[in-house]
């Protein structure tokens, strides 16, 4: 399939669910305490969903839609429950419709007045789903909700999944608290501020500064381009309340540890516990308590695990969790939580340190996953399309997957845990590349928010590694924010800082390398990585966000995808044999916008045969191979003519005279610019211009046809052969790659005869090289 063809099939757009049909007619549940979450009950709609924003609010229409936006619920959206590693029975999901207006500094609360606008919560108000589709950085939300009578005398906590950035809670006029970060969630007990059995009114304040903040944003911008994304303010993960008595389960930790056989649970009681509470813990594998437990709350309650099944991506083992808390001889509280038995650590491979996964050296692959979408940009239509990137992930042949400088609802880690996905988790960086010279970075706000998330999410089993730093973005203190993570969490894997500036203090030494993978320099105690490589872009028409923005390096076809895919994996398999390479990321999984690297478009089709990829990502695809008909300047540098100065109109004719061009030999560039390949001339002029003349031989028609140009370029490139235009590119390519050639320059060349090889090449920012020859393309047997 060419560019410019339409893909119409989506052969993923049914996924079916592991669970329990879910009632959409309401959405207060009563739930199994387990993590397979299914509805046992229902409760009165008409006592728990009091909104004063009743409409069915139509959502907006982005560029593009994903085949799941269109299922979205317009009264009851994001009805699961929202927190899988502790459930109860009693909750009410406050997703929906809610009021909302843009907000000023020196607003008045506006209690007891009805807002100007609608919004679909919870979806930001920048997204096509919330109904808006607009950005402010002032936000005002407000809705009403009546408490179940049979949470009286409990206390009530009202829970926020995300709210970006700063926001204040009030409940009935008076302010329930504040919160401050826009990854993490957050809880609020509201029971003092209850008033009667009627309706309650509740009102939401957000601020978010996105650029000019210093906080942790991630991708976040508001001007959208490149590699930055539309922003997400106010509202995004799911809102409710459930009622807890006092001395109930506050948290619960969960430590697994293989090296004796058992798990460590640990129970923070909320409030206050009572003189003579236990906790009983009861562990299940499948429908058969296997273990069982008991002790006192916030206590460590160690609890052997007979034959444990470790969790694995090609075995994602878990056993379920019951949790009771009991006093005066009355349960005070349950939960449902589940847990996989797994460790990760450093060890040594024939002298080579790697990351071991339950005692053994795993090669870990996986895709940059940014969490993007068109529709909701920071949240996800619905479970079923958080669950279809996880399983299309895995499909491809991936067994890691590394969430880019975004932190996911806790049910995406849910389908993870489940399906069987190592999970690198990123820290959202505090600036980006959009910035000022000296964006600021609120240092406060980075660390404490980093030390909220590995907290919230460190009962995730498939959460291998913490990611502090991405490419040097508001990067400070290096070694003691990873000595902070690792106090924080010292059962996993902290990566000080994926291709940025390296200490050696992290357990990983993770390099970035376009379009091609490199092999990272060894290191005695840290595992190596290409923490991000690829970026292969094909444009699918009909599946564009806008513009023609394309990646690090374009295809024209699924076919050339596939090729390019494989030629690279085969490097990673030489890198994982010879060089003790233990991962790699390809970005990536998706388009992102303007971004058109993705295996899949931003709106989630397939760009190619999903099966092919499964199979370069086990290794079993073999790449084109390319034989050199005219050498670069890789292994000997190769005699060239060039000039540093404009030279005539028909300079890359073969009658052209360059006498009085300088003699020089490849490749042509700075000594600070990477180059895999020979520095034979320093070039630092913005345009340099190349000649060289040569005799190919005896070529048969068969290998005319399948004539590449070999190039590295840094920046802009023309190559012309024989006066014919053969091969032109915009941008940089740090690393050797096969391009084909026009037919056009195919035609032009002539066997056993002198012809001419001529290379402009444009030097725009950062460093610069350019080098190129021809190889002859034989394809890959599988």
């Amino acid at each position: 399939m060419h560019r410019g063809e339409r893909i119409d099939a989506h052969p993923y757009q049914s996924v079916d669910f592991a669970y329990g049909s879910t009632l959409q007619s309401s959405y207060a549940y009563r739930m199994r305490p387990t993590h397979s979450l299914r509805v046992v009950a229902l409760l009165s709609a008409v006592s728990m969903l009091a909104s004063t924003a009743s409409a069915d609010l139509p959502s907006k229409q982005a560029a593009i839609m994903t085949p799941f936006a269109s299922k979205v619920s317009r009264t009851a959206p994001w009805p699961e429950y929202p927190r899988p590693q502790m459930t109860r029975t009693d909750w009410v999901n406050l997703n929906g419709v809610w009021e909302y207006q843009p907000g000023g500094a020196d607003d008045a609360l506006p209690a007891g007045k009805t807002l100007s606008s609608q919004i679909l919560v919870p979806f930001p108000v920048e997204s096509a789903l919330s109904g808006v589709m607009e950005h402010h950085d002032r936000l005002w939300y407000r809705r009403s909700f009546t408490v179940p009578v049979g949470w009286t005398g409990k206390h009530v906590l009202l829970h926020f999944g995300a709210v970006d950035y700063e926001t204040e809670v009030f409940v009935n006029g008076t302010s329930a608290g504040t919160h401050k970060g826009g990854y993490d969630p957050f809880t609020l007990d509201i029971t003092p501020l209850l008033s009667g059995a009627g309706p309650q009114e509740l009102i939401v304040k957000v601020f978010d500064p996105t650029n000019d903040g210093g906080q942790p944003r991630g991708k976040q911008t508001l001007r959208p381009g490149g590699i930055m994304y539309t922003p997400t303010s106010g509202i995004w993960q799911t809102v409710w309340m459930e009622p807890v008595a006092q001395g109930g389960i506050e948290s619960l930790k969960i430590v697994p540890d293989l090296d004796t056989s058992s798990v460590k649970i640990t129970i923070n009681p909320l409030i206050d516990t009572l003189p003579d509470a236990k906790v009983n813990v009861s562990v299940k594998d499948g429908d058969k308590v296997v273990a069982s437990g008991t002790g006192k709350p916030g206590t460590e309650i160690v609890i052997k695990v007979p034959g444990a099944k470790l969790w694995s991506p090609d075995s994602p083992n878990l056993y379920d969790l019951h949790v009771n808390v009991v006093s005066g001889g009355k349960t005070l509280d349950e939960v449902g939580s589940y847990f996989g038995m797994r460790k990760i650590a450093l060890g040594k491979e024939r002298g080579i340190t790697k990351m071991m996964l339950n005692g053994k050296f795993l090669f870990q692959i996986g895709p940059l996953d940014q969490g993007f979408w068109p529709d909701g940009i920071y949240t996800p239509p619905s479970e079923e399309a958080i669950k279809f990137d996880i399983q299309t992930m895995k499909d491809l042949g991936f067994n890691m997957v590394r969430k880019h400088i975004k932190v996911e609802p806790a049910r995406w880690y849910y389908w993870t845990d489940h399906i069987g996905l190592l999970v690198w988790q990123d820290m959202p960086s505090a600036n980006s590349y959009d910035d000022h010279p000296t964006p600021p970075v609120d240092r406060t706000a980075y660390e404490s928010e980093l030390v909220r998330i590995v907290n919230t999410l460190s009962n995730v089993p498939s959460i291998v590694m913490w990611e502090t730093y991405n490419e040097g973005q508001g990067q400070y203190d290096t070694e003691r924010l990873v000595e902070l993570v690792k106090k924080t969490d010292p059962t996993r894997l902290v990566n000080e800082a994926s291709g940025g500036n390296y200490t050696g203090s992290g357990d990983v030494y993770d390099i970035h390398s376009y379009p091609p993978p490199r092999a990272p320099e060894p290191k005695a105690n840290q595992a190596l990585a290409v923490g991000e490589y690829g970026g292969i872009g094909l444009m699918v028409q009909g599946h564009l966000w806008s513009g023609t923005n394309g990646g690090y390096t374009n295809v024209e076809s699924p076919e050339d995808l596939i090729e390019r895919y494989a030629e690279f994996t085969n490097m990673l398999k030489g890198f994982r044999d010879h060089n003790g390479l233990g991962a790699a990321v390809y970005t990536q999984i998706t388009d992102v916008e303007t971004e058109l690297n993705g295996l899949l478009t931003y709106d989630r089709v397939p760009k190619m045969d999903i099966a092919q990829i499964a199979k370069a990502n086990r290794f079993e695809l073999t790449p084109p191979m390319y034989t050199p008909l005219l050498a670069t300047s890789e292994k000997e540098p190769q005699q060239w003519k060039f000039t540093n100065d404009a030279p005539g109109a028909d300079w890359f004719k073969p009658e052209f005279d360059d006498a009085q061009w300088h003699a020089g030999k490849g490749g042509f560039g700075t000594r600070d610019t990477p180059a895999i390949g020979k520095l034979g001339t320093e070039w630092r002029t913005n345009e340099i211009w190349l000649r060289r003349t040569f005799n190919p031989g005896k070529l048969t028609p068969e290998q005319i046809e399948s004539l590449y140009i070999r190039d590295y370029h840094d920046e802009d490139v023309k190559v012309y052969i024989n006066g014919v235009l053969a091969y032109e590119a915009n941008g940089f390519n740090p690393g050797y790659e096969n391009r084909p050639m026009t037919a056009e320059a195919r035609k032009a060349l002539k066997p056993n005869a002198r012809n001419v090889l001529a290379v402009y090449c444009r030097q725009n920012e950062g460093g610069q090289y350019i080098d190129v020859g021809l190889t002859v393309r034989e394809p890959g047997k599988n």
